[in-house]
């Protein structure tokens, strides 16, 4: 079954510094899969190269079999993307975006209304679509940001950090909409540095240190008889910082 993504040598330098090194990631079809890593680790760098948002220095990127940089079109008709702190047309109402957006996907008129009232209910943003984007609450981008990669009804989902300053009710409804997006069918990727998320929603992970691949399968292999943040902590170490006290915070 081909891959809903394919990651293959995934290179990316920032003047001397190697911010992915040879990354190879598999998505199986139908999987929640979470990439964890600790800030800097080059877990959105590499989703960036992943769907088309950034040129990686070497390696490739296939989308259920469609190429993101020789068969850009395809691959990202294929794909829905929340980048981490994407930008939206903040003078338009929910509403408004989600129909700008849409239109210029090709959808048709009829099909964006229909599907963005639908989003905005299920999100629970329907009593804020008159609403500029500019006067929305973290959680309210959060939402609005997921309803526009889910508008064009994409195969896979890829979301950098999608509950980050997300408050416990917005969190709980996009939980709800990730779960029943797999349960019929589609795929996610999903980036995080909270272990106890990543064991609650996926079944697959990726573990990314400094660049590199530290581990990737079954969360269940992955983690082995413990949890995840303790398998996550073996693979990557701890900074000896780390274990050092403030003397001048002692009593």
């Amino acid at each position: 079954m081909t891959a809903a993504l394919e990651i293959s040598g995934l290179y990316k330098k920032f003047g001397e510094k190697v911010a992915v090194d040879h990354v190879d990631l598999n998505v199986p079809q139908g999987s929640f899969y979470g990439l964890v890593g600790q800030n800097g680790a080059g877990k959105t760098t590499t989703l960036s190269m992943a769907v088309g948002l950034l040129r990686p220095d070497g390696g490739s990127a296939r989308i259920f079999g469609a190429d993101v940089w020789s068969d850009p079109a395809k691959a990202k008709s294929l794909v829905g993307v929340l980048p981490d702190g994407m930008a939206m047309p903040e003078r338009l109402t929910g509403r408004e975006a989600l129909t700008f957006l849409g239109l210029l996907r090709g959808l048709s008129r009829e099909v964006v209304d229909q599907r963005a009232g639908e989003l905005l209910s299920v999100l629970e943003l329907d009593d804020a679509e008159r609403t500029l984007v500019i006067e929305y609450s973290t959680g309210m981008r959060k939402k609005i940001g997921l309803a526009t990669a889910l508008l064009h009804a994409p195969r896979l989902l890829v979301l950098d950090e999608p509950f980050e300053a997300v408050d416990p009710v917005s969190a709980a409804t996009i939980k709800t909409i990730l779960r029943g997006f797999v349960a019929g069918g589609g795929s996610v990727v999903l980036s995080s540095h909270v272990m106890a998320l990543v064991e609650q929603l996926c079944d697959h992970v990726g573990v990314i240190d400094k660049g590199k691949v530290a581990a990737a399968g079954p969360l269940d292999e992955v983690r082995g008889a413990g949890s995840l943040e303790d398998a996550f902590v073996s693979l990557v170490g701890t900074s000896d910082e780390g274990s050092k006290e403030l003397s001048w915070l002692s009593r």
